[in-house]
């Protein structure tokens, strides 16, 4: 099943968020979901320790650089979507993922040092696909995205992934209050409570919309050598 990883070289570039969005709403909809979380800041590890959580998700924190591709491998034959939060710098557990990802999202703000954060994750993914001798289907989101104006700095990282013709989502994930409090409380959207928490009708319209469209390429890759090896060693 489809492996999506989330990575930008750069902390804080929203990774985790877009990651937890997407899970939510893919186990809403019914399915199995293994999360792993590859981010020091633990934050998907602690929203899953929460009292309030989502049937349907698995997390795993324990992870390594040898061990990550055999657990993403062996995940993907028993959930049907593997996501990865992967942490913020360049080493070898996100080169490794990056290598068995079906798809890996690149979560861009309206920043300098997010976009070049970003490009250092397309430059390693040109040279994984040497590598591994295959394409690595790959996407920008872009975060904490203003509702109501596009700032100049927006503007000027739009204009930057437009002249490298590179895939960006048409839904941005917009800065809300109940994305935020999803690390709070727990769950997903569905379970806040607009009387505690603001916005969560627009939030979740947003929420739906991005994951309809990240699905929407995820399913359309075909399923890499490495899962159709696994698949037959088993």
């Amino acid at each position: 099943m489809p492996v999506i990883s989330f990575a930008n070289a750069k902390g804080g570039a929203g990774k985790t968020t877009a990651a937890l969005l997407l899970a939510t709403e893919v186990a809403a909809r019914g399915k199995r979901v293994t999360i792993f979380d590859a981010d020091p800041q633990k934050w998907i590890s602690r929203w899953h320790e929460l009292p309030l959580n989502c049937p349907g998700i698995t997390v795993v924190n324990q992870i390594s650089p040898a061990s990550i591709t055999e657990q993403i491998t062996y995940a993907a034959t028993n959930s049907d979507y593997v996501i990865v939060d992967l942490e913020g710098t360049e080493n070898l557990i996100v080169a490794n993922a990056l290598s068995v990802s079906d798809l890996v999202v690149v979560p861009i703000q309206g920043s300098s040092m997010d976009a070049r954060g970003g490009a250092k994750i397309l430059t390693l993914i040109k040279k994984l696909e040497k590598i591994v001798s295959h394409d690595i289907k790959h996407c920008v989101v872009l975060t904490r995205t203003n509702a109501a104006v596009t700032t100049r700095a927006m503007k000027a990282v739009q204009d930057f992934l437009c002249a490298q013709d590179i895939d960006v989502l048409m839904t941005p994930i917009v800065e809300r209050a109940a994305f935020r409090d999803l690390f709070e409380f727990g769950g997903g959207l569905a379970d806040l409570n607009p009387k505690q928490v603001s916005g969560v009708a627009k939030a979740k319209e947003n929420a739906s919309l991005y994951a309809a469209e990240l699905l929407e390429r995820a399913i359309a890759v075909p399923q890499k050598r490495w899962y159709n090896v696994f698949k037959r060693a088993s």
